[in-house]
């Protein structure tokens, strides 16, 4: 059996686990910085958020009589042009789609082919330079054991 001073070490008391969760440090300048900035700007935005939904409503409802009124002309002009809209967005979809397929299937015929060749040429420059360099440092050590004997 385990010694009961082994079993308590092992044991994670909840106040040490909160306190593993809680970081030791303060915050840093740039997030003290990055808050005192940010803090008005999303004040801001939600004051504009708040006014435009008010806005909003306020024109729904002083509208909403005139559409009562006019929605024999506007439901069918309406429907006309969200039909026509959806005919235009979908076409350009799928003419998107078409042309990116396109481009897909010539670049899978063309370009493996085309990556090899140019990772061989690659490949043939480099152990060229590198025999290259053996040949010169080869030279050099010949010569300077020719040197030495003479």
């Amino acid at each position: 059996m385990a010694d009961p001073r082994q079993q308590q070490q092992q044991q994670i008391q909840p106040t040490e686990a909160m306190k593993s969760l809680v970081p030791q440090k303060g915050p840093s300048k740039s997030q003290v910085l990055a808050v005192v900035t940010l803090f008005p700007v999303g004040g801001a935005l939600l004051c504009l958020a708040g006014l435009t939904l008010t806005g909003t409503l306020i024109g729904l409802v002083v509208a909403t009589p005139l559409f009562l009124l006019f929605s024999p002309v506007l439901v069918p002009a309406v429907l006309t042009i969200a039909l026509a809209v959806t005919g235009f967005l979908t076409s350009g979809a799928f003419g998107i789609t078409a042309l990116s397929s396109l481009s897909w299937i010539i670049n899978y015929l063309r370009g493996p082919a085309r990556e090899q060749l140019e990772h061989g040429k690659r490949r043939v420059q480099d152990t060229a330079g590198t025999m290259g360099q053996r040949t010169r440092e080869t030279g050099q050590k010949a010569q300077e054991a020719a040197g030495g004997r003479t």
